[in-house]
């Protein structure tokens, strides 16, 4: 996938950069030096070639989740082995969630299994899990987000 219309010096400043036509759902993705695609599921009209957005956001909060628990615990000097997170997205009702501010309509929820190997003590392993609340990933998900959508090249919005 080495297509250097991906990442055009237009933007260098953009951390990442994605390119996709109006002909279907198959995006490029260009993130500094390294490539990817992302997709949908043949079900909503996509090719299914690539993880959907949806799988990017979980496994980036995956990710971030099992970096931060094993940071955590090599600066304790804990017997952590591994870390394996195993996420899933859903949409459900807001009266469903009795822990949710959210009352009506419907709300996306994200289920994250966190398992951790080693010969941990009982104490050692609830301060883990404790962590795994406090990744970065988990922390911008989780509070109010200002995402700003602007023409680029001063195109004109009607």
């Amino acid at each position: 996938m080495n297509n250097p219309e991906v990442n055009t010096p237009e933007d260098p400043a953009a951390d990442v950069v994605v390119r996709g036509t109006a002909g279907g759902f198959l995006q490029k993705i260009r993130s500094g030096t390294h490539e990817f695609q992302a997709d949908e599921p043949v079900s909503v009209g996509g090719s299914d070639t690539a993880p959907t957005p949806y799988d990017y956001l979980l496994a980036g909060l995956g990710a971030c989740t099992s970096m931060t628990v094993g940071l955590f615990a090599r600066r304790k000097k804990w017997p952590l082995e591994d870390v394996a997170v195993s996420l899933r997205h859903s949409r459900i009702h807001a009266k469903d969630c009795a822990d949710c501010e959210t009352t009506e309509g419907m709300l996306d929820r994200i289920e994250m299994d966190v398992e951790l190997t080693g010969p941990l003590t009982p104490e050692q392993h609830a301060k883990l899990m404790e962590i795994a609340h406090k990744c970065p990933v988990h922390r911008t998900i989780k509070s109010e987000i200002d995402i700003k959508v602007r023409p680029k090249n001063g195109a004109k919005v009607s």
